[in-house]
């Protein structure tokens, strides 16, 4: 399934998206950044409700397939330009982080 794919399942709006076609194999919910970056894997989905730039450093790292904010959580100007420059997809979905990751789990 595809970063595309994948938003439009959890019916997802693109903030940005560097590579729309990348494959997503898996899926991570988690807003401690410190604990994400050793948990968070590649090509997964972190499914957060942080918007801050530091999320951007954190995708970066664990170099994963796309940054969903959950809640309707919107992101920031910063947020939305450091992954611009990092090549980070970033989308925004109005479901909660439980119903987001199950949609998630049941389409993989």
């Amino acid at each position: 399934m595809t970063v595309e794919q994948v938003a439009r399942v959890l019916q997802a709006t693109e903030c940005y998206f560097a590579d729309a076609g990348r494959e997503v194999t898996g899926g991570f919910a988690g807003d401690l950044l410190s604990y994400c970056m050793s948990k968070a894997k590649t090509d997964g989905v972190w499914f957060t409700i942080m918007n801050n730039t530091n999320v951007a450093a954190v995708a970066s790292l664990c170099d994963v397939a796309l940054v969903l904010l959950c809640d309707g959580i919107q992101p920031d100007a910063a947020l939305i330009e450091r992954c611009r420059a990092n090549g980070i997809n970033l989308a925004v979905t109005p479901l909660a982080v439980y119903e987001a990751s199950v949609s998630l789990g049941k389409t993989l």
